[in-house]
Formats: C-alpha cells, structure tokens, sequence
C-alpha cells in the first residue's frame, strides 16, 4: 500500500467516523428532548398526586392494592434489620432489586405507603426503618 492510498483510507474511514458521530448527536438530542419532556410530565402527574390526596378525605386508600409479595418482602427485609434505616436504593441493593431510577422510586412509593401506614418510620429524609 502506498503513500496515497493510505491517505485515501484514512479519509474515507474518517468520513465514516464523522457520520456516525452525527447520528449520535442526532440521537441524543431526540433523547434529550424525549428525556425534558417526560420529566415534566412525571412533575405534572406528582402535583397533580399531592393535590388530590391533599383534598381527599383522611384515611382514604389513593392507591390500588399492589402485589402483597414486594409489599411483604420489604416489610421482611425491614424485620431483619429492626434497627437499621435504608434508602430505597440501599434496600434495592440488599434485595438484588433492580437499581435503575425507575424500579427505585416504585419502591419510594411503596415506602411512604408502608410509613404512611404505620409500619415504617422515616428517622431522616429519604431513609425508612422498622417501626418500634
């Protein structure tokens, strides 16, 4: 191979290069975009949550009933450690639970609900512990 063809290599792999990165750029601003735009959506929906329970009568059940498993493997991790507070993410990790952002704020949830119902306390902002 000479001087020139190796050149000519050269160019065409970096033109490759170049579209590719083009399309990746392309594609992270969709998701960017995609990303905005469903946040505030899921910022629309919680006000929209805490207004309603706000106005609705006290001890009213807001949400459906849930797989009495998750529920109740949650309430067995905190009765094996009685004294310790987790973070959703931390009970995630101790349970092999996914840990993506999404199955973690499931798991918020379903922690307010227990404390809510007077299974869990929440010493500190964001940890949860066994009720004593």
């Amino acid at each position: 191979m000479n001087i020139t063809e190796l050149l000519v290599d050269l160019h065409i792999r970096e033109n490759e290069a170049t579209a590719r990165a083009d399309e990746l750029r392309n594609q992270i601003e969709y998701l960017s975009a995609a990303l905005t735009e469903i946040e505030a959506r899921l910022a629309d929906l919680a006000t929209t949550r805490k207004i309603i329970a706000e106005l609705s009568p006290t001890g009213t059940d807001l949400y459906p009933p849930e797989s009495s498993t998750t529920y109740q493997t949650i309430v067995n991790a905190f009765n094996q450690h009685p004294d310790q507070a987790f973070r959703a993410r931390e009970l995630h990790e101790l349970l092999d639970m996914p840990t993506d952002e999404a199955s973690v704020n499931i798991t918020r949830s379903r922690l307010g609900r227990l404390t809510r119902q007077g299974f869990l306390t929440q010493p500190r902002r964001g940890r949860y512990q066994k009720r004593t």
